[in-house]
């Protein structure tokens, strides 16, 4: 089948979606644009900033949503299971899931002074469920800043032509915050500027790559990134944080013109197979796909971010659609996007060729496989090598974003709960609780990240499904459709405590105690969360248990 007939279908079903279903959303929730948000009335130069353009917001929001799931995701999954079933989960889940989990969350704290998902869920659920639900995020979050750090690692010492690149954005990222907050230049210019400066760090890092010699390079590397993580946690967001996001969408959405532009122009043909099989390596098609293929139809990582960072930075609630339902649809396009370099881009029945997809991802590569795939579905519009530069640039700068906002997220979760509930001194102040995180995260780091991956998918998805009970608790005391939440919460509950199973089963087969353990530590918190939303749930049947809400 043609890609380019795929790709069409696949993003007019989006555009919608975003059209219609978004719309929904926005009379459902309420949207006023009268009602002040917590940047505007708890600004304080630190974390709750209003952003200077909602165009500012979408690009820190996005790139911190988009990671490197989207593109990891499918790429495993296309192999394993056939491109088929990968699509119709991005497309529906996108539309139907993960776009309603998103904005739902944004929404919710947003009308919650900006506060994390734990402090929403104590107004919702009660105390206990905000004490259980925050160790449960506690525990994911580490999950994802060791897993991201060590992507990262391992990116640099495959490609060190990027490293200039990756790091340069940070501080032409720094710069641009100055510019615009300091100096006053306007977003235009000060955006130019820093987009001229970073493709001058492309061509630097080109011809000057950045080598770590001797065996511990890859220890070396997520130590400076695990640095990197608690500096940027701990610095004010407009500085940094919002700034990098801001630029590196940038990246995203050049890759995302190319790519298709790249469709367009070659109109490849899919190698993959529709279908593969349902059993695979990493367990069955139900419901292993729907947590392999995480950011690019669901994540739960997404309503931290919503929760964490972007509701301290909105400055309007008309901006909640674009910000949290049309950026969760922009990411499936980039999960369509990198489907179609593998399955278009690479062959399937080619033995020995340095394009064959299975042989490529037996090396563990998945970083290098979307590249070369991405190399050859761009090749008509820059030629092949300039493609696999900028598909490892691109996707490295998403994954560094990942870890810089997760260690935040994390940093916030453990000053409420440890800090403020708890009284344990050291999580009190952004510098102690950030300094647990990211000796925790980067001792597991050290270990193999892909054994993290499906547990860090699973919990990932399992957030989601809390945060949609949450939700769909929330409506149900407003005598309103929850049904469009509590069904996709059922859904994901139930697919994701299934595959915790799975894995915790294979892990203790393995004698992998802790990945194991944390497993069903993961699963018991869920449950309790889950035994606490359903006795709400009845609650309010009886009561009008949501007045103080």
């Amino acid at each position: 089948m043609n890609s380019l007939a795929i790709a069409g279908i696949s993003i007019f079903c989006l555009v919608l979606a975003y059209h219609f279903y978004g719309r929904y959303l926005e009379k459902l929730w309420g949207i006023d644009s009268s009602r002040k948000t917590p940047a505007l009335t708890k600004t304080d130069g630190v974390d709750y900033v209003p952003a200077k353009h909602w165009t500012i917001l979408f690009g820190h929001h996005f790139a911190s949503i988009a990671g490197a799931g989207p593109i990891l995701g499918p790429v495993l999954a296309a192999v394993m299971w056939g491109w088929l079933p990968a699509l119709c989960w991005i497309v529906l889940g996108s539309i139907f899931l993960g776009g309603v989990h998103d904005f739902s969350a944004l929404i919710l704290s947003v009308r919650q002074s900006g506060n994390s998902m734990g402090e929403v869920t104590d107004k919702v659920l009660g105390h206990r469920s905000k004490t259980l639900f925050s160790l449960f995020l506690w525990l994911a979050l580490i999950l994802v800043v060791a897993v991201f750090a060590a992507i990262t690692a391992k990116t640099f010492l495959e490609e060190p032509r990027i490293v200039i690149p990756t790091f340069g954005l940070v501080g032409i990222a720094f710069l641009f915050g100055l510019l615009v907050h300091r100096l006053h230049f306007s977003q235009v210019s000060a955006t130019l500027i820093s987009l001229l400066l970073l493709v001058i760090t492309f061509i630097v890092g080109y011809k000057w790559p950045v080598h770590i010699p001797g065996s511990n390079a890859l220890s070396i590397w997520i130590g400076i990134l695990i640095l990197y993580a608690f500096l940027a946690s701990v610095l004010p967001v407009h500085l940094l944080l919002q700034p990098r996001d801001y630029l590196a969408s940038y990246l995203l959405f050049a890759g995302l013109f190319f790519g298709y532009l790249g469709l367009i122009i070659s109109r490849p043909a899919v190698q993959t197979p529709t279908y593969i099989s349902f059993s695979s390596s990493q367990g069955p098609l139900l419901p292993m796909m729907f947590v392999i293929i995480a950011c690019g139809a669901i994540s739960g990582f997404h309503s931290l971010v919503s929760s964490g960072t972007s509701s301290k930075q909105i400055a309007s609630e008309l901006d909640t659609k674009r910000i949290g339902y049309g950026a969760m649809l922009t990411e499936g396009a980039v999960a369509i996007l990198a489907l179609l370099t593998v399955v278009a881009g690479l062959t399937w029945n080619a033995p020995n060729s340095a394009l064959n997809y299975p042989e490529l991802m037996r090396s563990g590569n998945v970083i290098g496989t979307f590249a070369r795939g991405f190399g050859q579905i761009t090749g008509p519009v820059w030629g092949t090598t300039a493609g696999v530069l900028v598909a490892t640039v691109m996707i490295n700068g998403f994954v560094l974003t990942t870890l810089d906002t997760a260690t935040r997220i994390a940093r916030y979760v453990s000053q409420e709960l440890f800090g403020q509930d708890w009284q344990v001194q050291i999580m009190r102040h952004r510098y102690g609780a950030t300094g647990v995180i990211v000796v925790l995260a980067g001792a597991l780091a050290l270990g193999n990240w892909q054994k993290i991956w499906p547990v860090f998918g699973a919990s990932n998805q399992l957030i989601s499904a809390l945060v949609l009970l949450v939700a769909g608790c929330f409506l149900l005391s407003r005598g309103k459709n929850s049904r469009i939440v509590l069904i996709p919460a059922a859904f994901m509950f139930v697919t994701t405590v299934w595959a915790l199973v799975l894995q915790a089963r294979l892990f203790y087969s393995k004698k992998g105690l802790l990945l194991g353990n944390t497993s069903v530590v993961l699963i018991v918190l869920s449950l309790f969360v889950l035994w606490e939303a359903l006795k709400k749930i009845q609650q309010v049947k009886r009561k009008d248990y949501y007045e103080k809400i």
